[in-house]
């Protein structure tokens, strides 16, 4: 079985976070009233794309009633219809919709993890939740040996990544790089390129802080750098 598989197979079988373990169960019992008729996946999300990937997304944690119902990253909720009609116009997935895990779609060159992989109270995941999920990210980065770029969506992923770069020895100081949207940020010798970005959660798309020019410009800055084929 491939490495991947086998890891993703273990993210799927967590409970090291009994408060996310009670939250994720407590949605798909509750339900929202237009899933109401949906059997919710209600457990931790693994990644998701091509595992000879260039492109890596890292997210912030599955969407109460999007991923966490899906069980596919991004899927089923405002944030993925953002990301993917992006990513399907600057040519890194097969399909401008996701709706379900069973839908056909197919990333291009692109893998998308997170730094949490359940869903949390609010958005908001403890420290100690972030640090219970991190030995996954780090597997990610070890078996994604081909990823060139980076994007972190949002701070908490962007800091994610880069306390594990810290933590290796990859960088000095985490302070060194400052977050802000369609920033690049040049690392160690050898490392990938990464591209801050901000979420694309309803917050952020419905108040105009991130439109869809903003968000392209992200994935056109991440493709300049990869070229148009492997």
């Amino acid at each position: 079985m491939p490495a991947l598989e086998i890891l993703n197979r273990k993210i799927v079988a967590c409970h090291k976070c009994p408060r996310l373990v009670e939250y994720r169960a407590q949605i798909a019992r509750v339900k929202r009233r237009a899933y109401r008729d949906c059997d919710y996946w209600a457990k931790p999300v693994p990644g998701f794309g091509d595992p000879n990937a260039r492109l890596l997304l890292i997210g912030l944690a599955p969407g109460a009633h999007g991923a966490n119902r899906t069980g596919r990253v991004f899927t089923g909720d405002s944030s993925g219809v953002f990301l993917y009609r992006i990513m399907y116009e600057t040519g890194f997935a097969s399909q401008p919709t996701s709706i379900s895990r069973d839908d056909g779609l197919t990333l291009i060159d692109a893998y998308i993890s997170a730094a949490v992989r359940c869903a949390p109270p609010d958005n908001k995941p403890l420290p100690e939740e972030i640090r219970n999920c991190r030995p996954y990210l780090e597997r990610e980065l070890e078996l994604l040996k081909d990823v060139r770029v980076v994007v972190a969506l949002g701070k908490l992923a962007f800091d994610g990544y880069l306390t594990i770069l810290r933590d290796q020895g990859k960088i000095a100081r985490r302070a060194d790089f400052v977050f802000a949207h369609d920033r690049e940020h040049h690392l160690a010798p050898g490392q990938p390129t990464l591209i801050s970005s901000y979420h694309p959660s309803q917050q952020n798309t419905s108040t105009g802080k991130l439109t869809a020019e903003m968000f392209r410009a992200v994935f056109v800055r991440a493709r300049r750098h990869l070229g148009t084929g492997r």
